[in-house]
């Protein structure tokens, strides 16, 4: 088998990751980096070895470089965009998370890309790990009980610089165009998605109400600080809570609640523990298949792909849920705090808040926040599909 050509769009940033992982599949002799769509040309450096056709042209870059495949790692509201781009010349794709920053945006992307018949993989990588189908496993054995409902937890730690990184920061809108970087749509969006997975409800039509808290402490328009509830058709609610004013930092996870046990699973990290009726704890290890080597395997072997856009659809339900809720409350100055040295907000209390969400699926303001306020959802505004 011949290396399948690769160009990249946006290579800055957490494109760096994705050099990075080409030049890894490239080493295996399973793509070739041909081309580096950035505004500003990448030094060798920067690319991690000898420098491919580069240029600030998407749709030239792929028809000047013949690649089979496009990464696109670039702002949130270009996504669309660039994804047909590259759909319409034949070219494959894996699109960074989130897919699109609005529902009437991911459906336009979603269906364009399906008519030209490409392969399209969606880059939430928790989902490339092994240990969701062994939980999917154990679940279906019986292990846990019925499911009763799914927690998600993400406490992090985030600078004020954070929020500066790049003009789309931390912004709902720029421009007139739907951004929505908030902690659970962007950072924090593979809890969101992860635990939708687990809980069987991954497509648009598996969500059936959404309730939103949203709010930060930083300098920002989105929210730094927010849990979300999603109604599914399966009858459970799936709770997800996230922060980036976290006092310190911790590993995020995804909770299933059975009726007879639970699986905790640390999606950064492939590690579950197991805990249920009449047994000791028990913690498992797993490997993980990286999406861009997934998108390789299905094109030259035929492969399932791990995350296709419809699989996306119901995490799109919570962005769209997100975008359209009123903008996110700042929080009033006696709830934060800078921590000196650090030029960073703490909200005292959110780690425990943040747990204690996904151990309850309740929101913030059913466990006495003073600072939260719920927004909910009709689907009705977002369509069927």
């Amino acid at each position: 088998m011949s290396a399948l050509p690769v160009v990249l769009a946006g290579a800055r940033g957490h494109g760096r990751w994705h050099v990075a992982n080409i030049r890894r599949l490239e080493r295996a002799g399973l793509v070739r980096l041909a081309g580096i769509c950035e505004l500003t040309p990448l030094t060798e450096q920067e690319a991690g070895g000898e420098l491919p056709e580069q240029s600030a042209d998407f749709g030239a870059l792929l028809d000047s470089t013949g690649a089979r495949v496009a990464v696109v790692c670039t702002p949130i509201p270009t996504h669309t965009d660039l994804a047909l781009t590259a759909a319409r010349r034949g070219v494959h794709l894996l699109l960074e998370k989130p897919p699109a920053p609005s529902y009437a945006e991911f459906r336009r992307m979603a269906d364009g890309v399906a008519a030209t018949g490409v392969a399209c993989q969606v880059g939430f990588q928790s989902l490339g790990s092994h240990a969701v189908p062994a939980i999917r496993e154990l679940v279906a054995e019986g292990a846990i009980g019925e499911i009763a409902g799914v927690g998600g937890a993400g406490a992090w730690v985030r600078d004020e610089a954070y929020f500066r990184r790049a003009p789309w920061a931390g912004r709902r809108r720029l421009d007139g165009a739907d951004v929505v970087d908030g902690a659970l749509t962007n950072p924090l969006a593979h809890a969101v998605a992860t635990a939708l997975a687990l809980g069987g409800t991954t497509r648009a039509e598996d969500v059936t109400g959404i309730e939103t808290e949203l709010s930060h402490a930083n300098d920002i328009e989105a929210d730094d600080t927010s849990c979300v509830r999603i109604a599914t058709a399966r009858g459970h609610r799936v709770t997800v809570a996230a922060t980036l004013c976290a006092q310190r930092a911790a590993e995020p996870y995804v909770l299933l609640h059975g009726g007879s046990g639970r699986i905790t699973f640390w999606y950064k990290q492939d590690r579950i523990l197991l805990q249920r009726g009449g047994h000791g704890p028990e913690e498992y290890q797993y490997g993980r298949t990286d999406l861009l080597e997934n998108l390789v395997d299905h094109l030259t072997t035929g492969a399932a792909l791990l995350v296709p856009p419809e699989e996306t659809g119901s995490f799109m339900r919570v962005v769209e849920a997100i975008r359209t809720a009123p903008d996110p409350d700042p929080l009033p100055a006696a709830a934060w705090h800078r921590v000196p040295g650090e030029s960073r907000r703490v909200v005292p209390g959110v780690d425990g808040l943040v747990a204690a969400a996904a151990d309850t699926l309740s929101l913030y303001s059913e466990l006495g926040a003073p600072w939260a306020s719920r927004t909910e959802h009709a689907l009705n505004e977002v369509g069927a599909r």
